[in-house]
């Protein structure tokens, strides 16, 4: 078995109310073992069988509009991308840990759109922006409730939907794995 964490975007906010004991029960109803939650905003570690995580990402979308009615989307990785998408961030350990995080990606950027991305946010704000593996990395600096780097900003650009986490939630998703 492999151990996986689905990070749920927009859970929590706005109308995608939902409990994590109720998001657990869904998880547990599709066969996946071992299933637990992190932070109230839809974090959900798992056990399954070794399988590419888009197949799961499909899913799980399908999943929440049919059991909870949530168009929502979530962004899958195994344990070596968590730690990798923790370690990688050329961020961590520079910015403030509420500060940095990484955007998980539905798909991998395109190296002309994230390029374009960084050319329409440099006059924008003092965020710092580098690209990943299904991934960007990101410092907010002066944090992200001001910031105009915006997740509806950079999924105009990039053309697919993310997800983010700042270092600090995802060291502790990474102790739970």
């Amino acid at each position: 078995m492999t151990r996986y964490c689905a990070f749920f975007a927009s859970l929590n906010v706005g109308g995608n109310r939902i409990t994590m004991a109720d998001l657990r029960y869904a998880f547990e109803r599709e066969e996946f073992e071992n299933v637990e939650t992190v932070v109230a905003s839809g974090n959900v570690l798992f056990d399954f069988d070794e399988r590419p995580t888009e197949g799961l990402e499909d899913l799980f979308a399908h999943m929440m509009l049919e059991r909870f009615d949530i168009r929502t989307f979530a962004a899958v990785r195994n344990r070596d991308e968590v730690r990798g998408a923790f370690e990688d961030n050329p961020y961590t350990g520079i910015g403030q840990d509420h500060f940095v995080h990484t955007l998980f990606l539905e798909r991998e950027p395109d190296r002309a759109a994230f390029d374009k991305l960084v050319a329409d946010h440099a006059t924008r704000g003092p965020e710092t922006i580098a690209i990943g593996p299904r991934a960007l990395y990101i410092d907010y600096v002066d944090g992200v409730g001001e910031s105009r780097l915006t997740n509806a900003f950079i999924e105009r650009r990039l053309g697919c939907r993310g997800t983010a986490r700042n270092v600090r939630s995802l060291a502790r998703i990474l102790a739970k794995m």
